[in-house]
């Protein structure tokens, strides 16, 4: 599967984090390591291809919160609908800067779809998307880059 990746370069690692930004099980990081380790491809704009896909995912994720509600989503996606309750009251105290953990991978996917229910400022959702998203690919390239 990486091969398909690799082939597309920056393109296919914007299509493979925004696979991993849904709710797709699938692993960007993978991705991205195996391009900077197999190839010479500049990691400033690994970086941002992989960022660019996976904010495009989250806010994809963000905007089928708001077209339903737990239940609905819950089925659809098969994201516990527990999960995505706790999620729901936690997103209801804290506000969109929980958008910023939109990377963790087993609670992102339910982060996003929550503050898309919630109908959290979208503006708030990107900016924080983008900054907790950006920082943890950068840790990505930087890991793979020392592993070369």
């Amino acid at each position: 599967m990486n091969e398909f990746f690799l082939q597309y370069g920056y393109v296919g690692m914007a299509m493979a984090s925004f696979l991993a930004g849904t709710f797709f099980p699938f692993s960007s990081e993978a991705v991205m390591g195996a391009l900077l380790m197999a190839t010479d491809m500049n990691p400033v704009l690994t970086v941002a291809s992989g960022t660019f896909g996976n904010v495009l995912g989250s806010m994809f994720n963000y905007y089928l919160g708001r077209l339903g509600n737990i239940q609905q989503i819950s089925k659809w996606m098969h994201v516990k609908e527990k999960r995505l309750a706790l999620t729901k009251d936690y997103v209801e105290k804290k506000g969109s800067w929980i958008a910023f953990f939109s990377f963790l991978p087993a609670f992102g996917t339910a982060i996003s779809i929550a503050l898309g229910i919630l109908r959290a400022n979208v503006f708030g959702v990107f900016l924080y998307t983008l900054t907790g998203k950006l920082l943890r690919y950068i840790v990505v390239a930087y890991s793979a880059l020392a592993l070369r």
